[in-house]
């Protein structure tokens, strides 16, 4: 027998050693808005058909949980990848990237005709078969070699890069129906779960929609996203370009040497893009009619907004500009004015966090041509501080202010718009894991945020995996609003990133003790960051915008 405890219901009850998941939840009774869908056992990410065979600790996830959604969601990724294999069964079937509330995807059928709605109608009723059938997702663990021999029988030569270059001795694939395939993580019992999704046509290929993260019994609310899928197909056409589409393809190339090479290629694309942004500047600057006064500049928490800023303002001075910059952070309210989260947390990333209406004044006095006191603020006593810093805009100069709230149009309402340039940046990771497994753009951030974080001694690993839920939600409610309001969106996602960042996230996600909550996205971002081969940092500049997270920037 094995003792479980329920961290849902706080009661623990005895089982037959090998006894699932699935079948020990009906014994503990607890309020289940939405069906449960995989569970943290000692804190790691296990599906329902987990078997006990020792005493554990196990919590019970629905799809309101980030776990919860990844298992629904990669589920639901196989589904549809196996429904388009049977009603096209020579198409290769790739999921690109999340977008717009759901997954952007391609078919590229055998006979290298267009996708129609007709096909899109099979595909979706296949669907709708299979989880009419309840077919269950098996799991099977195996030696890597015969993993990759099997993928490689089925013409999956991106699985077969993945796993070939990972190292492992074992690996896990699901099988669907007979049909195999990769994911690292978790996934439902079986399809029967898979009650919400849709199947719509999107831009040149379709777009597979998911349930709200609030209220799973519907589908997340559809938002287009024009200037965000033209960043991600620039980037995807230079990914094909070198031949870079999956990580089994970046740590192959990793692995003949080239990884110097291309992280000085990154460094040219990004730096290519800063200079466009600086001669769309000057050429706005120099507009005899509405010229441009003011460069904004926001982004997500870790997308590099600092070193973006720094380097586009040497850039603006090569073309003749003189640039001056400010923080939305230097006009943080006091400390004690600080809006706070409903568990009495202080809410740094609220808009109200920022005195705009004073920050703006200043903004106003500094268009018109007036000298500014600008402050400081001190975040050790948490005051707002006046050291002397004095700015004045002086022909030929342009301003730029940098912050989450950049875009927020109440904190430059009254300046006119026509003045005003606005830049996002965001981490929109152009590759995948392999044709099914996408890379969420938030882990790019996190693990840079880790990184950062735990170096300059503000927070340990633990703290940062516990923020950044929040983080995430601020996001979601004061920047992502106002990305495609942008003239401009910079991705500062970089080709190499995840295998220069292994070896510096990894020995901090050590640091995470196993008994607290957090513990399961450290092993989740392990597991993660174990695809990728390692790559030193020798080659990163030090004026790369990674440099800003792992140290060693010049800027």
């Amino acid at each position: 027998m094995v003792n479980i405890y329920c961290v849902n219901t706080g009661t623990s009850r005895t089982f037959p050693e090998g006894t699932t998941l699935m079948d020990m939840l009906p014994y503990f009774e607890f309020e289940k808005p939405y069906p449960i869908l995989c569970a943290k056992v000692n804190n790691v990410s296990q599906g329902l058909k987990y078997r006990a065979f020792n005493s554990r600790q196990v919590e019970f996830l629905d799809y309101t949980s980030y776990i919860g959604r990844s298992v629904y969601c990669n589920s639901l990724c196989f589904l549809f990848c196996k429904a388009a294999k049977d009603i096209f069964p020579e198409c290769r079937v790739i999921l690109r990237r999340p977008i717009s509330k759901g997954y952007y995807c391609n078919i590229d059928k055998n006979d290298g005709s267009t996708l129609t709605e007709n096909d899109l109608d099979r595909i979706t009723g296949r669907m709708r078969e299979l989880v009419e059938a309840d077919v269950p997702f098996r799991r099977h663990e195996v030696r890597t070699e015969e993993a990759v021999e099997m993928f490689m029988k089925l013409g999956h030569e991106d699985k077969v890069k993945l796993l070939d270059t990972t190292g492992d001795v074992y690996v896990n694939y699901y099988t669907l129906d007979g049909t195999p395939d990769h994911y690292y993580e978790a996934l439902l019992p079986s399809t029967a779960n898979l009650k919400v999704w849709s199947l719509t046509m999107y831009r040149n290929g379709l777009l597979l929609r998911v349930p709200d993260r609030h209220k799973p019994e519907e589908l997340a609310p559809f938002f287009e996203q024009p200037k965000t899928f033209e960043v991600f197909s620039e980037n995807l056409k230079w990914n094909r370009i070198m031949g870079l589409e999956n990580a089994g393809d970046v740590n192959m190339a990793c692995q003949r040497g080239e990884a110097g090479d291309l992280i000085k290629i990154a460094e040219a694309l990004q730096e290519k893009k800063i200079v466009q942004i600086a001669e769309e500047i000057e050429r706005r600057v120099n507009d005899p009619d509405k010229p441009v006064k003011l460069v904004l500049i926001t982004g997500p928490s870790s997308s590099g907004k600092s070193t973006f800023c720094k380097r586009l303002s040497i850039q603006l001075k090569a073309c003749g500009i003189r640039p001056i910059s400010f923080s939305t952070d230097d006009y943080f309210v006091n400390r004690l004015d600080t809006p706070r989260l409903p568990n009495g947390d202080f809410d740094f990333d609220n808009f109200e966090t920022v005195d705009h209406k004073y920050l703006q004044s200043d903004v106003l006095k500094l268009m018109a041509g007036e000298t500014v006191d600008v402050p400081e603020y001190n975040f050790v006593t948490g005051l707002r501080e006046f050291n002397g810093r004095k700015l004045k805009l002086e022909p030929g100069s342009i301003l730029l202010i940098e912050g989450i709230h950049a875009l927020n149009p109440r904190l430059t309402d009254q300046v006119e718009e026509a003045s005003k340039y606005r830049i996002f940046i965001n981490t929109i990771t152009s590759i995948s894991l392999d044709d099914h497994n996408c890379i969420p753009t938030s882990d790019n951030r996190l693990l840079r945020r880790i990184v950062r974080d735990f170096n300059k001694g503000a927070f340990t690993a633990r703290e940062s995996i516990m923020h950044w839920p929040n983080v995430r939600r601020s996001e979601v409610k004061w920047i992502y609003p106002y990305q495609e309001n942008a003239d401009v969106l910079f991705n500062s996602a970089y080709l190499v990133e995840f295998a220069v960042l292994r070896a510096h996230a990894e020995r901090i996600l050590m640091t995470v003790p196993k008994n607290c909550p957090e513990y399961s996205e450290a092993h989740r971002l392990k597991k993660f960051l174990s695809y990728f081969t390692p790559v030193s940092d020798k080659d990163v500049p030090a004026t790369s915008l990674l440099r800003g997270f792992i140290g060693g920037s010049s800027l």
